[in-house]
């Protein structure tokens, strides 16, 4: 049978796929019954009180405005029969919010508290008591309905709660007050400490403030943009209690982006909130994590495999909070955080006003990128005009005394100049016949490229001779470098053990610097370990003092979001950054203040020191960082360091993302014999393909599942150590010489996989390989959460545009290019399939996509 091509389909789709049909679809994939069968009565009616019948189905066709009974209004019943939803169903080339006023006059007619809005395409949700329709991408269940319908939000209450300094420790220690320790003012601090009090400070109170303020004139979105080091965790656990004691939330999901947040964020929770409410890592409780108040995971846990959708409900969280909004809602991870109704909160210690300086519309410069994505962030929170509801920045709470600024140490070698340059590092080389040659490398080619060995060492000498010391030990401070790669960590840490061996002779056994990265074992309790002081073990440089006998800790992207390390004194980026949000962040590492006293044992010697504080920390800054991000800045210090010698050219290696080249050589040839073809069958393979095709995956898939390395890193969840594992030592192997390649044809999949994908398979993390078309469907319902166009009666031009630019190279070129009118001759879109589509999103689709859509599975 052919395959019908995409202007077919697009034919065919107003007489096979029409919006009723959708929305009996989605309707019934939600639960709910059009005729009675054996899981109950029929809970679908029409008004006037009709039941509809296969025949009518039908025979209404695209005609859902009328009927011989009357308007076509859905009623969908609770299990007493009793009206709970009106859903006002319109044609696909109507906008589903012009039935809006209509469907509110007839959902109070009938007592029912909530609306559908849906035109087959796309759907909104709207809970009368609550606010606004909601874009949803799937309609809910009866038992979900009936659950979110005891909910009853009040932001008068919400606005009405007193929220004093003390609102986290009341919950902690309801009776603090009372306490003799509390009451003698000598005694009042070390009594905090012991039972770990947390008060609020002013400006976090103050944002809890604005939240109430906001709340009660109607609004459901906020936006906190702190610096990092101001407690945004704290103030998260006071918005949370605030919205479940108030009955405003029933249940609260925390989106982090990164694994190692998890398991912080719901320590903290449990510190916090424990004896008023239950907190769960969704991971660990799969099963049971509906008897938790707040459930904590990563987006992208929820992202996999469509997770959120399959297994969630839109109205199972009231009250949704995005750490690092920015990152944490991004292309296809705001989907997840738009899936849910209710309450948003978003926190953000990048500013929107630190990208002023990048470039224009149309540029794809990576700050440009960054621009947008910040923007989009404020337009999600409802805060178009640039103002977040509340912002505390670095520089409040410096001047406030919260925290400390970087001293910046800008320290070029002579090779990172050149790199930095317009120009760049120029190499001459000669070739074969005698001839100078010259290649450039810039900033971005370092460590990728070539390899830098005098440049590493510049850098570790520098880092070592002029980096702070522990005020108590005296040996050097605690510090964060930030490599270019797994490999460029491993060869930093090397260098920093042998000089270390220099400076310190006998002291350390090459444990003063450790390589933290995704391919290190235990890489997550290594992190936890030097935060706590006991990385390698405890420091012998002082008695009775507890620091981390490793020193620096070299990593790539670990340890820079929401790292709470305070006793940090030095970071150094031993690598360009061009993200200003990363660039926030691993700066804010070092801006926490810290009294080292607070790891001293001995008592005498506690009260002789006093209180000893961390007052400033060293940022070395090798790649002029700070001035990519700052027009102007005052440097500290800049130091001369020594001309490196010349940079020799790798010899070898990978090209970065793991893959290599086999040169192969001449084959022998024999001869045979002429012969005659005497018989032949013709086979029309299915879909499940050869059988030696799928027993070659199934081989595969066994000796995945037999590597006890790769069950481990699965379960770790580490997928780029685990993909790795699968490159170097199951594929390209004697026997079996399994490849990417052969794996895709063996599965019979109509695109490209990744590895990752071939992993997830392997160990059941997902039940098969989705189609090319499954994936754009995928990708259109992300962008219609993320996006919601007005236009939502052209949602099927605009769908139609979406799957076109994804799948089709030419139409995707031409667009680029601006050249429209070549679309006359393309034979699956066409300049009058264009102009079908509203015209900002001519341009604003391609730019999703550019942004938010790996092309590669469609290559």
């Amino acid at each position: 049978m052919r395959c019908l091509d995409l202007r077919e389909r697009r034919q065919l789709a107003p007489k096979e796929a029409t919006a009723r049909i959708k929305i009996n679809r989605f309707l019934e994939g939600a639960g709910w019954r059009f005729f009675d069968d054996a899981n109950g009565r029929a809970n679908v009616v029409l008004e006037p009180n009709v039941k509809l019948t296969a025949e009518d189905l039908y025979a209404l066709g695209d005609d859902l405005e009328k009927a011989a009974n009357g308007f076509v209004d859905f009623l969908l019943l609770n299990e007493q029969g009793k009206p709970l939803i009106i859903l006002e169903a319109k044609a696909e080339s109507k906008n589903p919010l012009s039935a809006k006023e209509q469907a509110r006059k007839y959902a109070r007619s009938q007592n029912a508290r909530f609306v559908i809005l849906s035109n087959g395409n796309i759907h909104y949700l709207w809970d009368l008591e609550l606010g606004n329709p909601s874009v949803i991408t799937k309609f809910p269940s009866p038992t979900d309905i009936g659950n979110h319908y005891a909910f009853a939000p009040d932001a008068k209450r919400l606005a009405n709660e007193q929220v004093g300094l003390d609102y986290i420790a009341l919950t902690q220690m309801p009776s603090y007050a009372q306490e003799v320790g509390w009451k003698f003012e000598a005694e009042r601090t070390a009594f905090i400490d012991k039972a770990k009090l947390r008060f609020l400070r002013r400006y976090q109170q103050r944002a809890i403030e604005r939240v109430q303020e906001d709340a009660k004139k109607g609004a459901t979105r906020f936006l906190f943009e702190m610096a990092t080091g101001t407690g945004k965790t704290l103030t998260s656990a006071a918005v949370i209690k605030l919205f479940l004691k108030t009955g405003n939330a029933r249940r609260v999901l925390f989106l982090v982006d990164r694994l190692e947040l998890e398991a912080q964020t719901d320590k903290a929770f449990k510190a916090y909130l424990r004896n008023d409410f239950t907190s769960v890592i969704y991971k660990e409780q799969r099963d049971d994590w509906r008897k938790a108040d707040i459930v904590v995971t990563t987006v992208q846990s929820l992202l996999f495999n469509d997770k959120y959708r399959r297994f969630f409900a839109p109205t199972d969280f009231d009250l949704v909070i995005s750490d690092e909004a920015h990152r944490s809602i991004g292309g296809n991870a705001r989907a997840v955080f738009e899936y849910f109704i209710g309450y948003k909160l978003g926190l953000t210690a990048t500013p929107k006003d630190y990208l002023k300086h990048s470039g224009g519309p149309g540029t794809r410069d990576p700050r440009e990128t960054e621009r947008r994505t910040m923007l989009d962030t404020y337009r999600t929170f409802g805060c178009e005009s640039g103002e977040p509801t509340f912002r505390y920045s670095l520089i409040d709470g410096v001047k406030d005394g919260f925290l400390i600024n970087p001293y910046v140490v800008d320290a070029r070698t002579g090779v990172t100049t050149q790199l930095l340059s317009d120009q760049g590092f120029v190499v001459t080389t000669t070739d074969g016949e005698g001839n100078e040659l010259e290649e450039a490398f810039a900033g971005r080619d370092f460590e990728k490229k070539f390899f830098a060995e005098p440049t590493n060492r510049a850098f570790c000498k520098t880092l070592l001779e002029h980096g702070l010391r522990d005020p108590i030990s005296g040996e050097f401070g605690k510090t964060i470098a930030f490599a270019v790669s797994q490999n460029h960590a491993a060869k930093i840490v090397q260098i920093l053990n042998e000089m270390a061996d220099q400076l310190w002779p006998g002291r350390y056994k090459s444990d003063f610097a450790m390589q933290v990265t995704s391919h290190v074992a235990d890489a997550q309790r290594m992190t936890v370990n030097f935060a706590n002081n006991n990385l390698g073990g405890h420091s012998d440089f002082a008695d009775n003092y507890r620091t981390s006998r490793a020193r620096i800790c070299v990593t790539v992207g670990m340890m820079t979001t929401g790292y709470d390390c305070p006793d940090l004194l030095n970071l150094a980026l031993m690598r360009p950054v061009f993200s200003p949000s990363d660039f926030v962040q691993i700066k804010g590492r070092g801006t926490r203040k810290h009294n080292h006293t607070e790891e001293m044992f001995d008592p005498a010697r506690k009260a002789a020191l006093g209180a000893v504080n961390k007052t400033v920390f060293r940022l070395f800054d090798f790649f002029a960082n700070c001035e990519y991000f700052e027009e102007k800045f005052q440097y500290d210090q800049e130091l001369k360091l020594p001309t490196p010698s010349a940079m020799p050219l790798s010899s070898g290696g990978d090209d970065g993302g793991g893959n290599s080249t086999v040169s192969g050589g001449t084959g022998s040839y024999e001869h045979f014999d002429p012969d005659d073809v005497v018989s032949q069958v013709e086979t029309q393979i299915g879909a499940q393909g050869m059988r030696i095709d799928r027993e070659l995956f199934g081989r595969f898939e066994d000796a995945a599942r037999a590597d006890t390395k790769l069950a481990e890193l699965v379960a770790a969840q580490n997928w780029e150590a685990a993909t790795r594992h699968v490159i170097e030592e199951i594929f390209d192997k004697p026997n079996e010489f399994y490849t990417l390649e052969k794996l895709r044809n063996a599965a019979g999949v109509d695109r490209r996989i990744t590895v990752r994908e071939l992993i997830e398979k392997a160990f059941g993390f997902i039940p098969g390989f989705k189609s090319k078309a499954e994936l754009i469907e995928d990708e259109f319902q992300k962008f219609l959460a993320d996006q919601k166009p007005e236009e939502a009666d052209r949602i099927r031009e605009m769908r139609y545009f979406f799957e076109a630019y994804v799948r089709d190279a030419n139409v995707r070129a031409k667009i680029d290019a601006g050249h429209f009118a070549d679309l006359n001759v393309n034979p699956t879109f066409t300049t009058r399939d264009l102009k079908e589509v509203p015209a900002p999103w001519r341009k604003r689709i391609p730019e999703y996509i550019k942004d938010y859509v790996s092309l590669n599975p469609f290559l």
